[in-house]
C-alpha cells in the first residue's frame, strides 16, 4: 500500500481501489466550521468546564484535572489529545492487569465496569463531557469536530494496512462510529464506518453528525 500521505484512494476489503478526493472548498469550509464551532463550544461551556474541574479536584485533590495522552493523527503524526481526567492518577500503570478483561474486539480496550474510573469520571464519561477539552485540539488543527477517532500508538501497532486507511484524514471529536452505537460497536465495524465516512464525507454529512452528537451528548447509554 502507498504512503498514506500520498494516497488519494481507498482500498476495499476485496482489494478494489475507490477514488477519494476532497475539494479545496470542502476542506476550507470544514476548517471554518471547526474553528467557529470550537470557539463557540469553549465559550458556552466554560462554566461547565469550571464545575467539572472542581468536582475532579474534590474527589482526588492530588491528581491533575486534565488527562493528556499521545494519539495518532492524520498520516500517522502523533499529538497530545486532551480530556478531563475520569480515572485514577495511575490508570495507565494498571492497564496491563486489566487487558484480559477487554470487552471489545481488535486493537481497542473497553471495559464497562473499569475499576480505574472515578465517581465523577463515570458521570462525565457517560455524558461524554470528558471529551470536551478536545475542542482545544480542534483549534490547534490537530483534530476536527468530525472525523475518525484518533487511536493510541499501541493500537496502531496492531493495525493492518487496511485499518491504517482511517489515518488518511484529520481525526475528529465525533464521527459516524459515535452516532451509530459507540461502545456497542466492535473494532472491525468501527473501521468500516470510518472508511465509509472518508469516502462520502461532505459539509452536509459533517453537520448532521455534529447535530446527532449534540442530541446524544446527555442521553448516551453506550459510552463507558
Amino acid at each position: 500500500m502507498a504512503n498514506l500521505a500520498e494516497q488519494d484512494f481507498l482500498y476495499t476489503q476485496s482489494g478494489a481501489k475507490v477514488q477519494v478526493k476532497d475539494s479545496r472548498f470542502y476542506l476550507t469550509q470544514k476548517r471554518l466550521i471547526d474553528v467557529v464551532g470550537a470557539l463557540m463550544g469553549i465559550c458556552l461551556l466554560s462554566g461547565l468546564f469550571l464545575i467539572v474541574a472542581i468536582f475532579i479536584k474534590l474527589e482526588d485533590p492530588k491528581g491533575p484535572i486534565f488527562f493528556t495522552q499521545k494519539r495518532v493523527g492524520k498520516n500517522g503524526r502523533e499529538f497530545n489529545m486532551y480530556k478531563f481526567r475520569s480515572m485514577v492518577a495511575d490508570a495507565e500503570d494498571r492497564l496491563v492487569e486489566l487487558l484480559k478483561h477487554n470487552e471489545t474486539t481488535g486493537a481497542m480496550f473497553k471495559m464497562k465496569n473499569d475499576p480505574r474510573v472515578t465517581k465523577i469520571g463515570r458521570f462525565i464519561r457517560k455524558t461524554s463531557i470528558d471529551e470536551l477539552p478536545q475542542l482545544f485540539n480542534v483549534l490547534k488543527g490537530e483534530m476536527s469536530l468530525v472525523g475518525p477517532r484518533p487511536p493510541l500508538t499501541r493500537e496502531v501497532l496492531e493495525y493492518t494496512n487496511y485499518d491504517k486507511q482511517r489515518l488518511m484524514v484529520t481525526p475528529g471529536c465525533t464521527g459516524l462510529w459515535q452516532v451509530s452505537g459507540r461502545s456497542n460497536i466492535g473494532f472491525t465495524e468501527m473501521v468500516e464506518l470510518d472508511l465509509q465516512y472518508i469516502r462520502k464525507r461532505n459539509t452536509w454529512i459533517d453537520v448532521k453528525i455534529i447535530f446527532k452528537t449534540v442530541l446524544l451528548l446527555f442521553g448516551s447509554k453506550n459510552a463507558y
